[in-house]
């Protein structure tokens, strides 16, 4: 299976801005290269009293400019109030989420890891798998779950599902393009050893790399390819 052969649009789904790029940066960039149309979806938006609106602005602003670096087509913000979808209707997050996969019709989807600490995370998974249901006549073929430093590396080993990557993708060509993005977001990155540094997002592509021989990749977990 080549994820990178295919010519339909791509949709990478982020319960909070930059999720997609720690996870997916470096293969967002390789298939925008291949001419591939690389949407992405954030599905939350910070809420007041915690995020103002000036806050929301900014971190805007900073996804503008991360996802310009790695050639993103659009970037669609569905403002689904962010920690807090576990107390949201879970219908409503099934339809935001599931009219913008039937608006675009993508073949290929990148989903959060189940196993993430973090609610939203698990909330959006589970909504992106009911988009995605084959009994449609139009659905996804390809479905990956991606991990997230800060959210996947803290679940409960042996309790929730662990990320295993089976899937590989070479971003020794891309990672310097992700790293920029990454650096983008000035407001979530912090200083190492932190996980959100751009030193550990370095440290996890190497890892990810030296697993399949190669000098950076990025690892997913297949749910579902159909041929």
């Amino acid at each position: 299976m080549d994820i990178l052969s295919g010519t339909g649009p791509v949709l990478v789904i982020a319960p909070h801005p930059d999720d997609e790029v720690l996870g997916v940066g470096g293969t967002m960039a390789r298939l925008a290269d291949a001419g591939r149309e690389v949407h992405v979806c954030v599905a939350t938006r910070g809420q007041p009293p915690q995020f103002s609106d000036d806050m929301v602005a900014s971190v805007r602003a900073e996804a503008a400019a991360a996802h310009a670096v790695l050639g993103v087509t659009r970037t669609h913000w569905l403002d689904l109030p962010a920690a807090a979808l576990g107390e949201h209707p879970h219908g409503a997050v099934n339809g935001a989420i599931g009219g913008l996969v039937a608006d675009l019709g993508p073949d290929l989807i990148f989903a959060p890891h189940p196993g993430d600490i973090h609610l939203d995370h698990q909330l959006v998974f589970l909504s992106t798998l009911v988009a995605s249901r084959p009994h449609q006549a139009d659905y996804p073929a390809t479905l990956l779950a991606y991990e997230t430093l800060s959210e996947t590396n803290w679940n409960a080993p042996y309790l929730t599902p662990a990320f295993v990557p089976n899937v590989f993708v070479d971003v020794s060509d891309t990672l310097d393009r992700k790293l920029g993005a990454f650096a983008a977001f000035e407001s979530q990155v912090k200083p190492a050893p932190h996980e959100r540094s751009v030193e550990a997002l370095r440290a996890l592509a190497t890892l990810r790399g030296a697993t399949v021989h190669k000098q950076a990749a990025e690892g997913f977990v297949l749910v579902r390819h159909v041929a």
